[in-house]
């Protein structure tokens, strides 16, 4: 069952969500206007209830040890997605697994290998498990945000790109809220994808809408306030942003 959040609960994930290491009870009340007491027993609340599931520490392993973070794009059957997700996080290497609402590549896995051979070693163990490998790169830099939502109005207000990822090859992966008077809004992808409001390499690969999160096909419609997960070889441009979102300036 769904665990209600009131605006207590939203900030404090913000909060936690932006720098849980350095962000105490004491400094989230000061800012709520709360005791330091009702923090804590609300983030115990929140921990019980499956809601924060755990924190965790974003390392360069690249930096740290010349390891190299690749992401495997996968194919698994929707019946064993499930299971199959389970079994590749305990592949030795893997370090995140991300299940799609998506027909193709609906498994996403992240591994860290000491060096290419190690990296096909976690490729043969992925295909052991009987899903297909579509693509794999290596990433290049991953960036992170607080769900701005949660966080204060006028942050919520101005916040439109949520989550913004850049793969190496000038891949990139991006979020971004639909806005009522964008191009997109109201079409379906194949007419975005048919008026080149979605360019030839980018695809939608999520959609979120009312908390939630949509398999897309060519005749879904995109609509105001949806957030969209796009996928572009050669980078998600300007113009495709602005077409999501008609207060985006585009670059001349």
């Amino acid at each position: 069952m769904d665990y209600r959040l009131d605006e207590i609960d939203r900030r404090i994930i913000h909060a936690l969500m932006g720098d849980a290491r350095n962000t105490s009870a004491p400094t989230i009340a000061d800012d709520l206007n709360v005791s330091p007491g009702t923090i804590r027993n609300r983030i115990s609340q929140l921990e019980e209830q499956g809601v924060i599931t755990g924190y965790h520490a974003s390392i360069d392993f690249e930096r740290a040890d010349g390891h190299l973070p690749n992401l495997f794009m996968c194919n698994a059957p929707v019946s064993e997605r499930e299971s199959v997700a389970r079994q590749a996080r305990i592949i030795p290497g893997v370090v995140n697994v991300r299940e799609l609402m998506t027909g193709r590549r609906n498994l996403h896995v992240l591994a860290i290998g000491s060096d290419t051979e190690d990296l096909r070693r976690i490729a043969r163990s992925l295909s052991d498990l009987g899903v297909e490998i579509e693509d794999e790169v290596l990433v290049q830099t991953e960036t992170t945000c607080a769900y701005a939502p949660y966080g204060p109005n006028d942050e919520t207000q101005n916040a439109v790109l949520t989550d913004f990822i850049s793969l190496s090859g000038d891949a990139e992966v991006a979020e971004v809220t639909v806005d009522r008077d964008a191009p997109a809004a109201g079409m379906r992808i194949q007419e975005a994808a048919r008026c080149d409001t979605l360019t030839d390499d980018t695809l939608v690969i999520a959609i979120e809408r009312d908390d939630t999160v949509l398999t897309p096909h060519g005749d879904t419609e995109i609509r105001a306030d949806d957030i969209v997960t796009l996928f572009s070889r050669g980078g998600v441009t300007d113009e495709t942003v602005a077409n999501f979102d008609a207060s985006e300036p585009v670059n001349s």
